[in-house]
């Protein structure tokens, strides 16, 4: 890196590389920062300059950073945050928000569920400002939160770290989701023989076991699994028109069979509740935009 003295760096190309690195291309960091394509380019030529570095790589789907510019990026947006929250201090009242992103991590079972009454919650307390969703899920978040990749996660657990905070919201428990058509003229639950016999999907981030079939091995009974998939939100489209049952989180199949088509059911299993956790990192002050977001996260929870 070349010796240089902070004076005479233009700190405007850090929001340029922290864009460049969100959107991994040219022309949507530009359309972010509301300037050109060419200023973003030769902001660009100025950082790779600056570090020594290309930062940034073309692909066939865009700009890829670099390994320093893995490194660069926690220390950079940690620098424009603190700049962010030394503007909230002159003006702690102010709601300017537009332009502004929070990223929440969740699977998307929270977000099936909970999604639009956060995003209504959000715009209630910062107008203008964007949530933006990003997939996840216990075993991966902590490490997601440290790289700064996320600003705030909801998961079933897995804040282990030393360097992260955590808030119970609530636990959850299991329902089951079958084709209305499939059901008996009256029938609004499985039996636990009804339900073996019937074929099951799984949804699992890469598991081939479920917690399903952990329930069931402790009553010496399987179940035959058809499919998996790894997203809640294929589910409606891989039951309908099948015999198939799908247990899942009941926040998540409660908002599903409200869009119709499905029955929700009680789970005829005995299977143990969960926590659901807020966490986020405590080792750097929280920005004022994603202090707002996890106030909402609290309340939509409630």
């Amino acid at each position: 890196m070349n010796q240089m003295n902070i004076t005479d760096i233009d700190l405007n190309l850090l929001k340029t590389f922290e864009a460049l690195h969100d959107e991994s291309s040219a022309s949507r960091a530009a359309l972010r920062l509301g300037v050109t394509q060419s200023a973003i380019s030769a902001a660009l030529r100025r950082l790779r300059g600056l570090y020594g570095d290309q930062l940034f790589v073309r692909t066939g789907r865009g700009l890829a950073p670099t390994l320093r510019a893995n490194q660069l990026k926690p220390v950079i947006s940690e620098a424009l945050d603190r700049c962010r929250q030394s503007l909230a201090m002159v003006d702690p009242g102010a709601s300017h928000y537009e332009g502004r992103s929070v990223i929440v991590g969740l699977s998307d079972d929270f977000e099936i569920g909970y999604g639009r009454r956060l995003i209504e919650e959000v715009a209630r307390r910062a107008p203008g400002l964007r949530l933006i969703f990003r997939q996840t899920h216990s075993q991966i978040v902590g490490r997601a939160l440290m790289e700064r990749s996320l600003d705030l996660a909801i998961t079933a657990g897995g804040f282990t770290e030393r360097l992260l905070s955590r808030q119970v919201l609530g636990e959850g428990g299991y329902a089951c989701l079958v084709d209305r058509a499939s059901l008996q003229e009256g029938e609004q639950s499985l039996s636990l023989e009804a339900f073996v016999a019937r074929e099951h999907l799984l949804v699992s981030s890469g598991g081939f076991i479920g917690i399903t079939d952990e329930g069931l091995a402790g009553l010496g009974l399987r179940r035959r699994v058809c499919a998996s998939t790894t997203h809640f939100a294929a589910l409606p489209f891989l039951l309908k028109g099948s015999q198939a049952v799908a247990t899942i989180p009941g926040h998540a199949a409660k908002a599903i069979a409200a869009l119709g088509g499905l029955a929700l059911l009680p789970c005829p299993l005995a299977l143990p509740r969960y926590p659901i956790e807020l966490g986020w990192r405590t080792h750097t002050p929280m920005e004022p935009a994603a202090s707002k977001v996890r106030e909402a996260i609290v309340v939509t929870f409630a």
